[in-house]
């Protein structure tokens, strides 16, 4: 049996040196669908199919592959190379989230509105498209009394082509004839690495158990492709800072024909907003309440004092410093309060732990009294 620094994984997959863990996989996908011994019945295809197996095994993993080339150039890491590799099933026929641009602005992240896919995928992995949040700024008199908002975003679309189903010429997913729809191919790597019998996600499938039959060429399977859309969002009377707007199926998306998300518009109201030296001071002053209350309840509160006090102080401060507290709207006195409570929350935790502590040690000092 050849040893591993005999056996040249990068051309038993037909790839360079410098290829990318994508190229890998395209490569194994396309030499596993021409020797699996349910297609290919030369004698020697199964032995192949185990080769090719474990050369994806080694070169898809970024440690196992950095290892490997480390014995190339002669450094003794481990042993030889080889052993069985197991695949399950049988052949079956033939086989991100962008992000908004502003209002009527076109800011395209990835750089184009829709672009043909260099790679293509056979995993058939249908999934609702999730939603596209976008942040609008709307001033009191919006918020009081409604308008409308246009946004031009990126989003995935469904694709055109194959409309939507990611494979051309049939709708009906196909079992993987890699893995014969286990999702997962093993690979025994004791000899290598020492590591045993490995499970892997199969990478034709990429974990799903089906693949599409013929890989759409615009969408590269998925059934979408990024493209970039307007909406026009209504935005309510009465609205206020944090609100959102939802519009129904203007989302990314779903991949393999499933539904598409939601386009979210969250409501900002500056004039609503609690400044963040004012947020810290209010966290601050919510901290403190709960080793207040704690120190009233057990009899403490002069023993705290010296955390509490201060946390009052500071707080207070912070909040003075950050600006006027007269003027502002009910909603952002709301605010304020929220972000109290946040601060409580915070502070009752470490107020039981405290109490808890102060108790132990009096108990225990107690004892030592008697």
């Amino acid at each position: 049996m050849a040893s591993m620094n005999e056996k040249d994984y990068y051309a038993i997959l037909g790839v360079s040196e410098s290829a990318t863990t994508d190229e890998i996989r395209h490569a194994f996908q396309q030499k596993a669908r021409a020797l699996h011994p349910d297609v290919n019945k030369e004698p020697d295809a199964e032995e192949r199919f185990k080769e090719v197996s474990e050369a994806y095994a080694v070169l898809s993993d970024e440690d196992k592959r950095r290892r490997y080339d480390a014995m190339r150039s002669g450094t003794p890491f481990a042993g030889g190379y080889g052993g069985p590799t197991s695949y399950g099933g049988g052949y079956s026929g033939q086989t991100g989230d962008p992000f908004a641009g502003s209002p009527f602005d076109w800011g395209f992240p990835f750089g184009t509105t829709s672009r043909r896919t260099s790679s293509r995928s056979r995993a058939y992995r249908p999934k609702v498209g999730a939603d596209v949040v976008y942040d609008v700024t709307i001033d009191e008199s919006t918020a009081s009394h409604g308008g409308r908002r246009g946004v031009t975003y990126q989003h995935y679309a469904t694709c055109d082509h194959c409309h939507g189903m990611g494979s051309v010429g049939t709708a009906q997913p196909e079992t993987c004839p890699t893995c014969g729809g286990t999702g997962h191919i093993t690979v025994d790597l004791t000899s290598i690495f020492g590591i045993g019998v490995m499970d892997m996600t199969c990478p034709e499938c990429e974990g799903s158990g089906r693949v599409v039959a013929n890989p759409c060429e615009v969408c590269g399977g998925s059934g979408r492709v990024l493209s970039a859309s307007e909406v026009v969002v209504e935005i309510p009377p009465e609205s206020h800072d944090g609100d959102l707007v939802r519009v129904r199926g203007m989302g990314n998306a779903g991949t393999n024909g499933y539904e598409a998300g939601d386009f979210v518009c969250r409501v900002s109201v500056p004039s609503e907003h609690v400044n963040p030296l004012q947020a810290r001071g209010f966290s601050t002053l919510g901290f403190a309440l709960p080793f207040i209350l704690l120190g009233i309840i057990s009899g403490s509160l002069y023993v705290s004092a010296p955390w509490w006090v201060v946390m009052l102080v500071f707080g207070v401060l912070m909040v003075l410093r950050g600006g006027t507290l007269s003027g502002h709207s009910a909603h952002w006195w709301q605010n304020a309060l929220r972000t109290v409570l946040s601060g409580a929350s915070s502070g009752l935790v470490f107020a039981l732990f405290m109490t808890l502590m102060y108790s132990c040690n009096a108990a225990l000092w107690g004892g030592f009294g008697r």
